[in-house]
């Protein structure tokens, strides 16, 4: 067993660069794992940089300074953001407060077309499932309410925190911006100087991070815009925390598409019930998740790493359930840099007899 073991250090661990890039890795994700809740506005300002970054270059590109490019693309950045604060924020809030006082509503409404299933399916549904399934939707219900009480009880420590954040992220994007390559040498200058191996795999890292989070920013603009379009046209209640809903899914693969399909049925179905306009929303919807699948993901991230199905959902559950809804975020990136990470790592060959 120890020969096995040696056999297998001597071949995966004799080159002295994967020793070091081995402890730095190590080093990163024991940091991000113990220090990530404290470092949340550093992380959130890394990945606006890495969004507005392409901007920057492509202002430098065309002969614009350094410093009026991070200008412009900084006091956009704020105009953004102030939007968002000013308009999309008290809308969503009116929405979520809505569609919060008129749950015991739509408790009762289905409720009563729950009950109606007995006598039209005897042989299919039961009176004691449809009561059962009754209480458990009281006993969610209640525990929505319960968390929105506890929610407006420690709203003093949120709003506190929100306000960090506003004030810490900007700062933190605008220096990200501004200092990106005094930042990157400063980094260097305590790395190896032999170091070729963790230069190639950071590169990739740095390439598939940022496309990564460009693409997926943009898929989730286009994805909820398109679905806010859709669903205010068809009339459809809650059509901007709905939109919402639907834009952050697309950061979830195969999952959150899924998850994010029962809130826009029962909504509908509360709306109009099993109405022609109900299908109609309903095929207008599958059709938006549809083009996101099929033309949307294609296009944005034709230059990641292809992954498998099941490595994505791996990835997923992995990340999310360490690091939260960060890990998630970057699940995708996080696997692939580890795929880079394997297919660069240096090996010995191991002699083979001519007998086997």
């Amino acid at each position: 067993m120890f020969k096995v073991l040696r056999d297998w250090v001597q071949r995966y661990f004799s080159d002295e660069e994967a020793v070091v890039l081995a402890v730095l890795l190590v080093l990163a994700f024991t940091a991000v794992l113990t220090l990530g809740g404290m470092l949340a506005p550093v992380l959130a300002g890394m990945v606006l940089a890495y969004l507005m970054q392409g901007l920057v270059v492509a202002l430098e590109r065309m002969r614009v300074p350094g410093a009026a490019a991070v200008g412009l693309v900084f006091a956009l950045f704020m105009g953004l953001l102030l939007v968002f604060i000013v308009v999309v924020v008290p809308l969503l809030w009116h929405q979520l407060i809505t569609l919060f006082n008129e749950l015991p509503g739509m408790l009762a409404k289905w409720q009563s077309l729950l009950l109606l299933l007995p006598e039209r399916y005897p042989h299919l549904v039961s009176d004691e499932q449809v009561l059962q399934a009754i209480e458990v939707a009281r006993g969610e219900i209640g525990k929505f309410g319960q968390l929105a009480l506890t929610f407006s009880l420690s709203s003093l420590p949120l709003l506190v925190n929100i306000m960090i954040y506003l004030v810490l992220v900007p700062i933190l994007v605008f220096f990200f911006l501004k200092d990106r390559a005094v930042i990157g040498r400063w980094v260097r200058g305590y790395l190896p100087r032999e170091r070729a191996l963790i230069t190639r795999v950071a590169e990739e890292m740095n390439r598939q991070i940022a496309n990564y989070i460009r693409g997926k920013v943009i898929e989730i603009i286009i994805c909820g815009g398109v679905t806010y379009i859709a669903f205010v046209t068809m009339g459809l209640n809650y059509a901007a925390l709905l939109a919402l809903l639907v834009g952050i899914s697309v950061v979830v693969p195969y999952v959150g598409a899924v998850v994010v399909t029962v809130p826009v049925l029962l909504i509908a179905l509360f709306q109009w019930g099993w109405s022609d306009q109900f299908i109609y929303l309903m095929a207008v919807y599958g059709i938006i998740q549809t083009l996101d699948g099929n033309v949307l993901v294609p296009l944005l991230f034709s230059e990641a790493v292809s992954l498998h199905p099941v490595a994505i959902i791996c990835a997923v559950l992995l990340f999310g359930g360490l690091w939260g809804f960060w890990g998630i975020f970057f699940a995708i990136p996080l696997a692939t840099l580890f795929k880079a990470v394997l297919d660069a790592w240096p090996r010995e060959q191991q002699v083979v007899s001519p007998l086997l």
